[in-house]
């Protein structure tokens, strides 16, 4: 299975109240230095403004990739460095937004996380981006990383490796909560036992839509 490597661990730098009235956010993220511990509710150091809409269980982590933050690069002509995209771990080498849900990582030596759900672009992200039509263009391309939930505790630092451990065979990718999945890949996902709420949330509400 695939093996890649985390370029960077990021985690708040400073909170901002955003224009727009969204409020205050901690999307500013930037990388950090040394080994940092996680649990079940995400990076020790690391904190969220809005916990509605963001954090818990099923979201503790967040994963961008190093080619789509590059392509994005490329298309808008700027730097976009570890962090920009609010998330914790900048990796190579293994896919987030092509990710299998349910497929499970092994980080270093001990952190062991699992694929749950797309991220969904918000008006904090559109603000913080300052980008023309961010949100629906974030979507078009639908190239949005991945949440993670904890499985087993440890630290993460900059260079360690990450490898693909278990992916299951029903074939719904991160991508498709964007874009759209395959009906009877939805079906074969919600037998699996123990799925994550979230994961049941936004598969059923793709069921729905598939069934109409």
């Amino acid at each position: 299975m695939a093996e890649g490597a985390v370029l960077a661990v990021c985690a708040v730098h400073e909170e901002h109240r955003l224009a727009g009235g969204v409020g205050i956010s901690a999307i500013d993220k930037r990388a950090i230095n040394g080994p940092v511990d996680v649990n079940e509710n995400g990076l020790d150091i690391d904190h969220v403004c809005d916990v509605k809409h963001h954090g818990g269980l099923d979201q503790a982590v967040y994963a961008y990739s190093e080619d789509e933050a590059q392509r994005w690069a490329t298309e808008l002509d700027r730097e976009l460095p570890y962090g920009w995209f609010g998330e914790n771990l900048r990796v190579a080498g293994v896919a987030t937004t092509d990710a299998v849900i349910g497929e499970r990582w092994k980080v270093g030596d001990t952190l062991e996380l699992e694929v749950t759900i797309a991220r969904t672009p918000c008006r904090t992200f559109a603000d913080w981006a300052q980008e023309e039509n961010w949100i629906k263009r974030f979507n078009a391309q639908a190239d949005v990383g991945c949440y993670l939930r904890v499985v087993q505790p440890g630290a993460v630092t900059a260079g360690d490796v990450v490898r693909v451990i278990s992916r299951p065979d029903h074939g719904v990718l991160v991508r498709h909560l964007i874009t759209g999945p395959d009906r009877d890949a939805l079906v074969e996902l919600l037998a699996a036992d123990s799925l994550p709420p979230k994961v049941v949330r936004d598969a059923e509400r793709w069921l729905r839509k598939k069934s109409r």
